[in-house]
Formats: C-alpha cells, structure tokens, sequence
C-alpha cells in the first residue's frame, strides 16, 4: 500500500507528499482521495451507516469508504468515512452488495424517490467511487424498498423479491364484522426479479400465489415475509427464505406468540422463476428470510442457512442437492456456544467452509440502540462455534443492521465500532482463528458501522 495518509488531519501532508499516490481536492472540505494497492491486496470497502433520529437507526445515509486489505489490517492507519466519505444513493440505510473481488460495489436504493434504482460503481480507494454502466429501476416489479441479494454466479445477475397477503373471508361483511364474517385463509403473493448486473438490464420477473396446508391455513398459518434467495450448487433452483407468520381465525388479528412452524424455504426454478413449492424443516423452527445480509450460501453441493427466531435458539441448517432439508444436519448456536437464545444476526462462510457469525443472546447487554452483539468464529463440518475474545464488546457494540464481511481467501474482515464511539477493522483468519486488529474507524455521534465489502 502506497498511501496510508487516510484521514482529513493527513490530508494537507498528503498532497505535498511528492512519493503518495493521492489525487486532492482544491476544496479541503470534500477532498477526494485515490489509493493504489500492491497486485497482492485487493479492495476493503468499508459502510457506515449515519444517525437518523436516534442512536444507530441507520437513517441518516450510508457512506463507504475504501482501502486495501494490507491497510485495513495496520492500526497505524485511520479512516473517517462519515466526513469524507462516499455517499450511496439511498433515502435509508443502503443495501449494498460487492464483487466477490472488492472491485465493484453494487447498490439498490431503499425507499424514498430513488428507491429500487440500482447502480454500480468502481473502487478506486479512499472516497473515489465511479458509477460504470447505465443504471435500471425495479421499483415497478417489486416496490421502492425491495429486498434484494447479489447472486453467487460470477457476479452476473441480482435476484430482488417481495410478497403481499390478504386475508380471504366470506362476502357477508368485512373482516371486522366477526358475527357475519368467517375467516378461511391468508393469500400470499410473492414477487421475484432477476436482474443482469453487467448490462443493468431485467432477466425475468414471475408472480406466484405461495400456499401452506389447507390445515395449516385455517389456523391462520401463512407466509408473511421473504428475502435472501440463494442459488443451489447445480444453479437450477432459486431458494428464497421465508417468515411464517400467523393470525387468530376468530379475529384475523396478528398474532405474535404462536406455535412456530418447521422453518420453511420456497423453492423456484431457475433461471425460468416457475413451479413453486415450499420445503420444509423438521429440525429447526425459526425464520429464514434474514434481515440485510446474505442469510444462506452454498457451500460443497449444499446450502446452508441460518434461521431466525427459533424457540430453541438460532441454528444453521442444510438444504441437500436433492433441494430438500437435510434433517440429519442440527449446528444449534445454543449448544455450540453454550448460551441462551442464540440469535444469528448475519454471517459469512469463506471457501473452506469456516466463517464467522455475527450474534446475540438473552445475556446481551441492552444498549443505546439495541441488544449488545458479539462476533463466533464457526466451523460447517464440524458444527461448532467459539466467540471471537481478541474482539472487544461493549454494551453498545450493535449488530442488528450488520450487512458485510469481506472474504479474501480465507481470511475475513469485520468492523468493530459501538454505537458513536471509535473502533477499529479486524482480520480473522479462518483456518488459525488468528484475529488481527487493523485500521482505527472514527466514529460521529449517534452512527455506527455496518460491515466490510
């Protein structure tokens, strides 16, 4: 790395050093900042996500920010993205998405007038991000604050989806007139896009009517949410995690304490979007639609997949080739990491099947913006999971809104930064468990980071 003058204190030494690689701005209150990177390094892009109303809402906008992966592991180095860095087009928190090589940053904004618009730009280092290609919206397919996901097929194509529900009731009044009304089902319609990344066009978009057991349905089963699709090692099947949700027949009220379902996951043809069925666990019992970051990855011939809100803690479970759950397989986070309520908030295998998992549990401390997070170093085959100590917690270290860890061989890259307060880019060696602190992330008031890329 040829630059390591990263912040605005550097910034005037930077650009009368004659041996850096530094483009600056004549105005020094925007200045854009280049970096070069030795053949060896490739891009670290971190995202942080600006204070809206509250503490670590994230609704003030995301910035990005770039360095190469020998700088993001020096603690000499400092980088202040919330003053001088990239801002990404998004009305809320952005939902980014990265080239498997750090090279391109993919996003779709989120809500407000430029929702679903999606772009793509080069990493340059520093702040310098350059939009390629001509940009697309998918709002008309799938709404202005679509959940969407970068596919793992060569960084070709993007998959965006959503579902609506209707409760189905009889004709002799609405849904509120329980004397007249008799409720029989929730009708859930769910929406998929593909999207070409390279050439910013639209693949396919399909419609479909997704239906649970006429049993399960008159109880008021139905499914309420979905995100994360995923393709399947042959890339014939489109995965896409679901959210059972349920209402009380007798009222068509939501319910929130209910009986939770075997986890469930509708399964698509691909790239055609058509034949939709819906599989099945009958080990685990929890969500599996995620929330921001990638929830399922294929890995040696299978998906894997972390669930969300089960009563047993979260676990990650097996989707086989055969497209079905491979019960045989239970990694329970509550047995691994020997706590209570286990609750996956994102995480990251890297080729070797070891990763690293973003959590928290019944003991986390309550902080300013949420329930405190700490970071598992797991392993696939051997289904087992170890907190990451070398990684330091406070009760306002907040994952909730976690998105990216940036995958370079087998080491992977995380941020560490309580709500408002300084931190610092950490390596964990997957194959070691070797955790390496790296460069200090300056934090602003109220805001906090949401992962590498």
């Amino acid at each position: 790395m040829k630059n390591r003058f990263l912040n605005l204190k550097t910034l005037s030494l930077a650009c009368t050093a004659l041996l850096l690689t530094v483009s600056c701005s004549d105005d020094p209150d925007s200045p854009v900042i280049e970096e070069e990177k030795e053949d060896s390094s490739r891009w670290i892009t971190v995202a942080a996500a600006r204070m809206g109303d509250n503490p670590g809402d994230g609704n003030g906008g995301t910035l990005i920010y770039s360095i190469s992966s020998d700088d993001a592991k020096a603690p000499s180095v400092s980088i202040e993205p919330f003053d001088n860095g990239f801002i990404v087009p998004s009305n809320r928190t952005a939902r980014l998405q990265a080239s498997e090589d750090g090279s391109t940053i993919f996003n779709i904004s989120y809500a407000g007038d430029t929702g679903g618009n999606y772009s793509k730009y080069t990493v340059n280092g520093g702040q310098n991000f350059v939009q390629t290609g001509t940009g697309v919206s998918i709002a008309e397919y799938v709404g202005t604050a679509p959940r969407w996901i970068k596919l793992f097929d060569g960084d070709n194509t993007g998959a965006a989806v959503y579902v609506s529900t209707v409760n189905e009731v009889d004709d002799n009044g609405t849904p509120n007139d329980l004397l007249d009304d008799t409720y029989f089902r929730t009708d859930a319609t769910i929406g998929v896009v593909t999207l070409d990344l390279v050439n910013s066009t639209i693949n396919n978009f399909e419609e479909h009517n997704i239906a649970l057991s006429p049993e399960l349905e008159a109880q008021g089963y139905y499914i309420g949410r979905i995100d994360m699709p995923t393709l399947n090692a042959a890339g014939d099947k489109l995965y896409i995690g679901a959210s059972i949700r349920k209402v009380d027949p007798a009222t068509t009220e939501r319910e929130s304490d209910f009986e939770r379902l075997g986890s469930q996951t509708i399964v698509l043809d691909y790239p055609s979007l058509l034949n939709p069925t819906v599989i099945a666990s009958s080990v685990g019992y929890g969500d599996t639609n995620g929330y921001r970051s990638i929830n399922a990855f294929e890995y040696n011939g299978s998906v894997y997949q972390a669930n969300q809100n089960d009563p047993e803690g979260s676990r990650i479970l097996k989707i086989g080739a055969n497209n079905q759950y491979d019960d045989s397989y239970d990694f329970n986070l509550d047995e691994a990491l020997g706590v209570q309520d286990a609750y996956i908030l994102a995480w990251r295998p890297a080729a070797n099947g070891k990763g690293v998992l973003a959590y928290r549990h019944a003991g986390s401390v309550e902080g300013a913006a949420g329930a405190q997070g700490f970071f598992a170093l797991i392993d696939l085959n051997a289904q087992t999971a170890t907190k990451i100590d070398a990684i330091p917690y406070e009760p306002d270290f907040y994952l909730f809104q976690y998105q990216g860890f940036a995958v370079d061989g087998t080491e992977i890259f995380v941020t560490q930064a309580p709500v408002g307060k300084n931190g610092n880019i950490y390596a964990i060696e997957t194959e070691t468990g070797e955790v390496t602190k790296g460069a200090e992330l300056v934090n602003v008031e109220g805001s906090h980071y949401i992962g590498t890329f």
